[in-house]
């Protein structure tokens, strides 16, 4: 009887740690920043971002990190040059940092606090928005960080004289399942 009762508490014991530390791996990924001059405007696109969440009593941390390089805006000078003025060589990775209560996985909207690591430089972003559509297992969440040059200490880049603009919004579009 006590064999019994031991194996199915360490049976409910194992099944509780396991949903405690519930883990997320990202599937798929669209990273794309806007940087606009008076005279055009020029989107990088990455789609080699990795992530990983691991849940654990109640809360949710995230880790999303891309490649420097990853990112092209069809114009391989211009990506050599963006690559130059972020430090690529130096930093090259751009990585992202955020935590979410466990019960807010669900929610169709989500205000995350993030921490985005580019250039050398560390830069806290509060509640930003972020949308959440949930199809079977999968997570497809997507927003905007109001990212600006001028937050990673990059020097704005010029044409003809004239810098671009501070503003760098990067759209992000991600897909999300739980771990196998």
């Amino acid at each position: 009887m006590y064999k019994k009762i031991l194996s199915s508490l360490m049976l409910f014991t194992a099944v509780a740690l396991a949903a405690d530390n519930q883990q997320w791996v990202l599937e798929q990924s669209t990273l794309a920043y806007r940087v606009s001059h008076p005279l055009h405007q020029t989107d990088g696109v990455s789609h080699a971002a990795r992530g990983k969440g691991i849940c654990h009593e109640n809360e949710c941390n995230f880790l999303i990190a891309a490649p420097v390089k990853s990112f092209a805006s069809g114009d391989s000078n211009r990506d050599l040059h963006m690559i130059q003025a972020t430090r690529g060589a130096q930093f090259p990775l751009v990585t992202v940092r955020t935590r979410i209560p466990e019960s807010s996985l669900n929610s169709p909207a989500l205000l995350l606090d993030l921490e985005v690591e580019f250039a050398g430089q560390t830069v806290d972003y509060s509640q930003v928005r972020f949308q959440q559509v949930i199809e079977g297992a999968h997570h497809r969440i997507s927003g905007t960080v109001p990212a600006k040059v001028s937050d990673f200490k990059i020097e704005r880049p010029t044409l003809l004289t004239v810098p671009i603009k501070d503003e760098m919004p990067v759209r992000v579009e991600m897909v999300w399942k739980p771990a196998p």
